[in-house]
Order: structure tokens, then C-alpha cells, then sequence
């Protein structure tokens, strides 16, 4: 690739600032240090994540009028929370009443959700991609349209109402699977981590916790050329040229209170296979979260087959790929011999049902997966819609519809994939329930809507699965804090207008 002149390259000639540099009139992106003060995100440290919580008196107590404890429905629980890690600190079922100074979140409290695969700006695209028809691929031009756009200045402020539309519809966590890193020539910007701790950023100021898992993207397509297919226009900001470059690059990020650091391999069409090691090998040094597309079209296996004469999956597997810190989105089109690798090497895999029935990509065998031994997790992907309990009915019902029998998994299991399941792909394996020494992270649904009013609140698994939405959440606490009070961000006060505002910004 021809490199840019000296007066184009935005590096060029000028001391490098440790974060981007806002545009004229826009608000500068604060530090992580100015956030944490700003908004006191408890800060959990790696450290303190490895060692239980002692038990000690709480500086917040929650009581809940009915809470998912323990795989049941229990009425009247309280749940103390300490301030200066976000933990849990104890647990006590049996409460009737609400105990002086507690607050009160009535109806169902679950723990957090985590949403397990996020591509923020994609929000920019609702409705605009349901003009017309398509495939995939058609969608993709449109989507590498608002990529070219984005700053790091437009993507904070984008990502920054989406996490807080996350966090009205109760997820605490997000995997945001991130790989728009440079300019749009894909020159790297003075600071070549801008637009990751743009995302790091917004997620702080939208209240939640993020697993930023940093995208190696190299080349256009499987080619029996050993670096790839060249990349097209579009993707120039995606790629740092090598898998090595990508490792130096990412290295520079740092675990935070509210933010980790973890990778992807965006697909195998993406990374070469000679280059798939290296991310690997860069991930389990750390130990940290690995996420790759995995068989979304059957194209990719196609030309996968053609080139190296096997699946992406044992692709994979050849290479090291797959094991218990690694998580297949989507896995839609496999073979029985693919199921068997990804369930034997227990790698996980997220589904994201609302993005893969939009996008017309197939169901995938999500129930013969979980049978093999692969770890189920949701993620809201496209963002067509934000709403993990959608994701999770959906996963049931479009088996449903594919095998003509019910029941695949029960209200409780599709809960831990929302719940547990997802915080456990994303590295928070300390989150997704409701105990003593876990981060105090809660989600609480009315049962008094129109959607849920009804049924008995025993059925409250059923009812929040099978009938409530996004719509029906109430609060959100997310380590201890009141992140969401009665449907109202705290932090955001206006978060339609921030979405509106953010993505007319990237129309042009």
C-alpha cells in the first residue's frame, strides 16, 4: 500500500496526545481518570476480581419484591452492596417489608444482562437497511457507508447513547467487537487506540461495563495468497496490516474498573490462516476473552473449502483457535463435525437471533451446541433491536419453528445465557448472579404491564422470557450504583435525543 505523504498522515510532525482530539465545538472526550471521578464507576481491579469480597456492613440496600435467586422465584429479598468495589456483600430471602432505608425495585429482579456481541455504529443503521431488499452482502455496503464516517469524536458520542440504551434495556455489560481503528485511508491516528478508548469512554459516562475485544481484520477474503485477499476501500481502516501490528497496537490498552481488554478475529475471511496463531497466542498470554465471526454465510464456507480444504471451524481448531476462553458468534451454518470441535473444546457460543433473522442468515443449531458442551451466550449484534430478552425468546421460538416441537430450553437456562452466560464469555465470570462476593449488578421488570400483568410472579422467569420486553425494565444497578430509576437513565438524562442527535451526525 502506498504510504501517505508526511502533510497527510495525521501522525505526522506532531506530538502524540494520550486520547483523540476533540473537533471544534465538540465536547473533548474526558480521560478514564476524569470519568471515574465524575461519575464514581466503582473500580474493580484485576486483583480485587480474584479475591472474594469480605462480608461487611453495606452502603446500599436493595430490597426486592420478588428476585431470581437461586434458579426460583423469591419474594422479598435484600441485597447490600459495597461502594468501594460494587459487590455484592450479602444476601437475606424472607424480607417482607421493604427495611428502613432500603430501596425498593419492585417486581422481578434479575441479575444484570450481558450482551455478548456489539457492533455500536451499526445503530445507525436501523430502519435505514430495511428499505428494499437484499442479502448480507448488500447490507454490508451499506453498513461500510457509515463506517467511513465515523471520528472518534462522532463514534464516543454515538456509542455513548447506545450503551445507555443498553443499560435502559438492563444490560450491564457489552462485548463491543471493535474494529474500526484508523483513519479512513487507514492511516493510524496520532493516538492509534482512539476509537477503542472512544468506546472505553462512552461506556463509562453511559454507566456499564465493557469488554473491548479489539478486532484483527487483515484482508477481504479467503485467497490462496498468503496474506489475503487485498483489502477493499472500505476496510482500509479496519486492518493494521499484520496480526504482529495488531498485537503491538492492542497491547497499549489497559484493563480499567469498568473496561477489559480482549480480542477477535473478526472471521477467517478476515485473518489469514498463517496469521490466526498470533491473536491466539496474544490472547492466551493474558488470558483474556477471544471472539471470532464463525460461519455466519455459507459463502465463507465455501470459500474456505476452496482454499484450504476444510470448515472455518476446523480451520480453527488447526490453528488454535478454539478452547474454553473463545466464543463463536453466530456458528449458524456447521457441520456435525464442526458441533462436535466447538462442544469438545467447550469454546462458547453467542447467538444473536434478532441480527441473524434481519439479516436473512439461517438458524443456527444452537440447542445441538449446548448438547455437545459449548457454553450458550445472546448478543444484540446490529442492534436491529436492543432487547437481550428478545434475543433470548427468540432463540427458543426459532428452534421451535425449525424442529415443530417445544421446550428446548427452559425460562431458567435461556436466563443464564442472558445473564451468567454472557458476563462468563465477556471475562466477568464474577457477574450474572445474585450472591454474596458477585458485583452487584441488577435488572428489575415489571409485572404489572401490559405485557406481563397476569400471571402469577412464581411464573416471573416465564413471564420476563416469554412475554416482557426491554420496554417493561424499571431499574438497572450496575456495582451497587442506581444506574436506571424507573425507566430514567441517570447518567443520560435524554437518550432518544442523544441517539437522534448522534446518528444524523454520520448522514452526512
Amino acid at each position: 500500500m502506498t504510504q501517505p505523504t508526511a502533510a497527510a498522515r495525521p501522525s505526522a510532525a506532531r506530538p502524540k496526545p494520550a486520547r483523540p482530539t476533540a473537533a471544534p465545538g465538540r465536547t473533548r472526550i474526558k480521560t478514564p481518570a476524569e470519568i471515574a471521578e465524575a461519575t464514581r464507576v466503582p473500580q474493580s481491579t484485576p486483583e480485587t476480581r480474584a479475591v472474594p469480597a469480605a462480608y461487611r456492613t453495606p452502603d446500599v440496600v436493595y430490597w426486592l419484591e420478588h428476585a431470581w435467586y437461586d434458579n426460583h422465584v423469591e419474594p422479598g429479598v435484600t441485597v447490600g452492596a459495597a461502594a468501594d468495589d460494587g459487590r455484592i456483600t450479602d444476601v437475606r430471602t424472607g424480607v417482607p417489608t421493604p427495611p428502613p432505608g432500603a430501596t425498593v425495585l419492585r417486581g422481578l429482579t434479575l441479575p444484570g444482562l450481558a450482551n455478548a456481541h456489539s457492533h455500536a455504529f451499526h445503530r445507525a443503521l436501523r430502519s435505514t437497511v430495511q428499505v428494499g431488499s437484499g442479502t448480507f452482502w448488500t447490507w454490508r455496503e451499506l453498513m461500510y457507508g457509515f463506517a467511513a464516517r465515523l471520528t472518534p469524536d462522532s463514534y464516543h458520542a454515538l456509542a455513548r447513547a447506545v450503551y445507555a440504551e443498553m443499560a435502559l434495556a438492563g444490560i450491564t455489560a457489552v462485548g463491543e467487537f471493535h474494529y474500526v481503528h484508523h483513519a479512513p485511508d487507514g492511516t493510524p491516528y496520532d493516538n492509534p487506540n482512539a476509537m477503542g478508548e472512544a468506546l472505553i469512554a462512552a461506556a463509562a459516562e453511559a454507566g456499564i461495563r465493557i469488554t473491548l475485544l479489539d478486532t484483527a481484520y487483515l484482508s477481504a477474503g479467503l485467497s490462496k495468497r498468503r496474506d489475503g485477499a487485498p483489502l477493499e476501500r472500505h476496510q482500509l481502516r479496519f486492518s493494521d496490516g499484520t496480526a504482529d501490528a495488531w498485537a503491538e497496537r492492542v497491547s497499549a490498552l489497559k484493563d480499567t474498573g469498568h473496561a477489559l481488554i480482549g480480542a477477535a478475529i473478526h472471521s477467517v475471511r478476515a485473518v489469514p490462516a498463517a496469521q490466526l496463531a498470533t491473536v491466539a497466542e496474544w490472547a492466551g498470554a493474558r488470558r483474556a476473552p477471544l471472539h471470532v465471526h464463525l460461519s455466519e454465510q455459507t459463502a465463507e464456507n465455501d470459500a474456505c473449502l476452496a482454499v484450504h480444504g476444510r470448515t472455518p471451524t476446523r480451520l480453527l481448531a488447526d490453528h488454535g483457535v478454539l478452547g474454553t476462553r473463545t466464543t463463536g458468534v453466530h456458528s449458524t451454518h456447521l457441520t456435525d463435525e464442526d458441533i462436535t470441535l466447538l462442544g469438545t473444546s467447550h469454546t462458547g457460543t453467542c447467538m444473536c437471533p434478532t441480527t441473524e433473522r434481519d439479516l436473512a442468515d439461517g438458524i443456527g443449531p444452537a440447542a445441538r451446541l449446548q448438547r455437545a458442551g459449548s457454553p450458550l451466550s445472546l448478543g444484540s449484534d446490529s442492534h436491529a433491536v436492543i432487547d437481550l430478552l428478545e434475543e433470548a425468546r427468540a432463540m427458543e421460538l426459532n428452534e421451535r419453528l425449525r424442529s415443530r416441537s417445544r421446550g428446548h430450553w427452559t425460562a431458567a437456562s435461556l436466563l443464564h445465557a442472558a445473564t451468567a452466560g454472557g458476563h462468563a464469555a465477556l471475562g466477568w465470570q464474577e457477574a450474572g448472579r445474585i450472591e454474596a462476593g458477585a458485583l452487584a449488578d441488577l435488572v428489575t421488570i415489571g409485572l404489572d404491564t401490559v405485557r406481563t400483568a397476569g400471571p402469577l410472579p412464581r411464573l416471573g422467569a416465564e413471564t420476563a422470557v416469554f412475554a416482557a420486553s426491554a420496554a417493561d425494565v424499571r431499574h438497572t444497578v450496575v456495582g451497587g450504583r442506581h444506574l436506571v430509576r424507573d425507566g430514567v437513565h441517570t447518567l443520560v438524562p435524554d437518550v432518544p435525543r442523544a441517539l437522534a442527535e448522534s446518528i444524523a451526525a454520520l448522514r452526512g
